[in-house]
């Protein structure tokens, strides 16, 4: 089951937003900073694996930035303490967490 997490971390005032697959790992991440939500960062873990078989990868982390390697069951840490994080699964809507 696909779920989607979005975290706010309030020192960079940057929102994440992440689609996370059945295992835990990011399969697509979009960053949006500042009060105008300008894009730091919209990747796709698919499109990524495609640029690395094609030699491009530079140009894709350049042009999308990248999506968080370790997968969300090995985040313990990883989050800044003020960062809000709220977690929804699909179907149906069980997890919820928040500071």
């Amino acid at each position: 089951m696909m779920c989607w997490m979005r975290c706010y971390w309030k020192e960079e005032d940057t929102w994440f937003f992440f689609e996370v697959d059945a295992e835990g790992w990011v399969t697509q991440q979009v960053e949006l900073h500042g009060p105008e939500q300008t894009p730091l960062a919209a990747a796709s873990l698919r499109e990524w694996q495609r640029a690395w078989d094609a030699g491009t990868l530079a140009d894709y982390e350049k042009e999308y930035g990248l999506t968080v390697e370790p997968p969300v069951s090995e985040w313990e840490g990883v989050l800044p303490a003020d960062a809000g994080v709220i977690l929804a699964l699909a179907e149906p809507l069980t997890c919820r967490f928040a500071p």
